[in-house]
């Protein structure tokens, strides 16, 4: 078994079995709580730039399958567990995980301590390392110091979104969903009830988008800044007070922007399946999936039309708002689950409910 190394930008070292693609990897360490799910997590376009460490130290057990992928291209830089199952059961298995990331080139490290690697992003942030592969040419003190030096990546959503726009027909409402890095259970919750989806790339111009005379418009989830999509936030801005929208996690961010708040980094980021949740509406409180690093300032919120409908009963950031005028509303974690609890999903039912409301009135105008 071929030893690899992960080294972080403190200089702290973890030596491990690698498994996957034999190439070096550099990206951010992030770290995700899912129990389950590893096969959307690796999948999902929200990971683009980072190295992946599973907390739950079994990862492997059912293996990968042909049904549950996020992406058909996945972006994580690396894959980082504690035992990698060898031997995955399950009927509906295909590769193991050792497989599909050797065929998909990227590189994994297994026998570390991950609890270890996790205190150490919850006590100083996510951090930039590399895997690489544990022989006598590594330099350790290189490594950190080109980490230290080397800036973080910025645009990720460029890489993620798709090149040109294309439709998942049905007969119901029509909505063009702009895909800053779209996770497929968006797309699938919408085909479930006959959505006439066309995905559109980030960046394509509000006029270009209300030319195709959508009922609603969909936001979706995608990685990294939101202020470093500028294109989409002024796409978005024009399309305010035109048609119904409803965002996801970096749609729920552009969206804020877009309307005059402001955006944070969090320290390590919200990134797993058991995230409670409460609606400040009804004072339901939901468990839900996220993925995300930034998070919308509450206190922005007071100089725009935005208002506080969802927190995060851990930390207390923002979860979702809505728009005092216009129907509009925005959640920062994933309704569609994949993976996760599914107890917001519902929330796909309410952007439904929402254009045939608009649709309605536009009929009793005409």
């Amino acid at each position: 078994m071929k030893k690899r190394l992960l080294i972080l930008e403190d200089g702290t070292v973890f030596t491990g079995t690698a498994f996957g693609s034999e190439r070096a990897s550099q990206g951010e360490v992030v770290f995700t709580t899912g129990m389950t799910g590893y096969q959307e997590t690796i999948s999902d376009p929200s990971f683009y730039g980072q190295i992946v460490t599973l907390t739950y130290p079994l990862i492997g057990n059912y293996g990968i399958n042909r049904d549950d992928f996020e992406s058909i291209t996945p972006a994580i830089r690396g894959f980082v567990v504690r035992e990698l199952a060898k031997t995955p059961s399950n009927f509906r298995c295909d590769l193991t995980v050792d497989e599909y990331l050797t065929s998909k080139d990227i590189p994994g490290i297994e026998g570390i301590d991950t609890r270890k690697l996790t205190r150490i992003i919850r006590n100083k942030g996510s951090v930039k390392a590399i895997l690489t592969a544990a022989d006598e040419e590594v330099n350790v003190e290189e490594i950190v110091a080109k980490l230290q030096t080397t800036p973080a990546i910025t645009h990720h959503v460029r890489e993620v979104t798709p090149k040109a726009a294309y439709p998942s027909p049905g007969r119901g409402k029509r909505v063009v969903l702009i895909d800053y890095g779209m996770k497929h259970g968006i797309l699938r919750e919408l085909n479930k009830r006959d959505c006439d989806v066309l995905v559109v790339p980030y960046n394509t111009p509000a006029e270009e988008i209300l030319a195709w005379h959508p009922d609603g418009i969909m936001l979706s989830n995608g990685p990294g800044n939101p202020e470093d999509v500028e294109e989409g936030i002024e796409t978005v801005r024009n399309l305010i007070g035109k048609v119904p929208m409803f965002g996801i996690c970096l749609g729920h961010q552009i969206f804020s922007l877009a309307s005059g708040a402001k955006s944070f980094k969090l320290p390590f980021g919200h990134r797993g399946g058991n995230h409670p949740v409460k609606d400040l509406r009804t004072g339901r409180t939901d468990l839900t999936s996220q993925n995300h690093g930034y998070a919308v300032d509450i206190d922005s919120l007071k100089d725009t039309d935005l208002e506080l409908t969802h927190i995060a009963l851990n930390d207390g950031t923002c979860e979702g708002v809505r728009h005092k005028k216009y129907p509009i509303f925005t959640v920062q974690y994933h309704p569609e689950a994949s993976p996760g609890p599914e107890d917001s999903n519902h929330l796909f039912d309410e952007f439904i409910e929402m254009m045939e409301v608009e649709a309605g009135k536009g009929k009793q105008h005409a």
